[in-house]
């Protein structure tokens, strides 16, 4: 676990300098810094080498909100950390015992829509940050919900893993 957390102090006080030669081009409406990303059109700043840990981090959205616990449990590590809400689930087997199950519930229905994302590596080690708007239901009630995420995975022979998982959220405020 200190590897994971030197890397990501050390990732983050680079300002996401790491393979900044080999990072894709931003979509067509960012041409300004702080452009603001489309519905249809998020915002992506990956890094050629993070691709595959991306897809990794999609595959599991995607099988979370189908409740494909199969699929969560194979692309997290035995020793995954998740924190959410000032709480953590420190193993794989705690967050699937329970934790998984009411995500799972709560997504079921839900739309997903992604923002903005950051995307980098280094060596066997990856990160990603994203922001994303959920559109679900709650107690019968829709809701909006403005969510970060940031996760970390770590490549293990040809099969990258998400070792590290955080997730905030709060209601979007009406305008």
């Amino acid at each position: 676990m200190k590897s994971i957390v030197t890397f990501l102090l050390a990732a983050f006080a680079l300002g996401g300098v790491m393979d900044t030669s080999a990072q894709t081009k931003p979509a067509a409406s960012a041409h300004a810094a702080h452009a603001q990303p489309t519905a249809t059109d998020p915002a992506l700043d990956i890094s050629a080498t993070a691709g595959p840990a991306v897809a990794v981090a999609e595959r599991f959205g995607t099988a979370l909100a189908a409740g494909d616990l199969k699929t969560v449990e194979a692309l997290l590590a035995p020793e995954v950390l998740i924190l959410e809400t000032g709480g953590a689930e420190r193993t794989r087997a705690e967050y699937m015992s329970h934790h998984a199950i009411s995500d799972a519930k709560f997504l079921k229905g839900s739309h997903h829509q992604l923002k903005r994302r950051i995307a980098r590596s280094a060596g066997d080690l990856a990160w990603i940050g994203s922001e994303s708007e959920l559109h679900a239901s709650k107690d019968g009630k829709p809701v909006t919900l403005l969510s970060t995420e940031t996760m970390v995975l770590r490549k293990t022979g040809a099969d990258w893993r998400i070792v590290h998982i955080h997730w905030s959220s709060r209601p979007k405020k009406a305008k």
